[in-house]
């Protein structure tokens, strides 16, 4: 595996450069202590694995969208923040491993990731679990509830403002509050949201 570290601690990237060398069948290519340097250092060196902070000079969330299509990239963070890590992974990151982790773990993450999987924290996936099962529906208004059963029958805003009797600009406040609270990105997250947790069925859109 040829590995790039990317880092902007020179202590942790020379660390992490000892212990991998110690590795067998991992090679560390380049090191990058400035997320700006991202592009241009994969441009020069060609790696399979990115090993990447979240927290540089500046959050690299920005850059994984772009980076994910050259390389492979596993998170290597401080940062045990839930929401941190599923933006990672809606970005294209393929692993997420926390600092306080074993280089053990790490190098299990690296061969999962460069065998096509995704690796995350049992931790982490236990939380995602968690979520998905049992989301905050507390926070959810009824009346977004149900522009959720609305959306997710496949309505359009303007159907959906008729059927409630509110005008369209207010079913998109209700639809970005909603994507707020859910952590969705998508109207198609939202109707799979819609359909997973049973607001609706997966065979009844497009019949209300």
């Amino acid at each position: 595996m040829r590995v790039i570290i990317a880092d902007d601690h020179a202590l942790f990237r020379e660390g992490l450069k000892s212990l991998l060398r110690l590795q067998e069948g991992v090679e560390v290519v380049a090191e990058v202590a400035r997320a700006v340097d991202l592009a241009k250092t994969l441009d020069l060196v060609p790696c399979d694995i990115l090993l990447l902070d979240l927290q540089m000079e500046r959050s690299t969330l920005v850059d994984i969208e772009a980076l994910t299509e050259r390389t492979a990239i596993v998170i290597v963070t401080a940062s045990e923040n839930i929401m941190d890590g599923l933006e990672a992974l809606r970005s294209g990151a393929r692993g997420l491993v926390f600092k306080l982790f074993s280089v053990e773990t790490l190098m299990t993450a690296m061969r999962e990731v460069t065998a096509g999987h995704v690796w995350l924290p049992p931790s982490l996936v236990d939380e995602i679990t968690a979520r998905l099962r049992h989301p905050s529906e507390t926070t959810l208004t009824p009346r977004e509830l149900a522009v959720i059963r609305y959306v997710g029958l496949g309505m359009r805003d303007a159907d959906v403002a008729a059927k409630l009797g509110i005008v369209e600009g207010t079913v998109k406040t209700h639809l970005n509050n909603i994507f707020q609270k859910l952590n969705l990105r998508s109207r198609s997250e939202l109707i799979l949201y819609a359909v997973r947790m049973g607001i609706v069925s997966g065979t009844s859109q497009n019949k209300d």
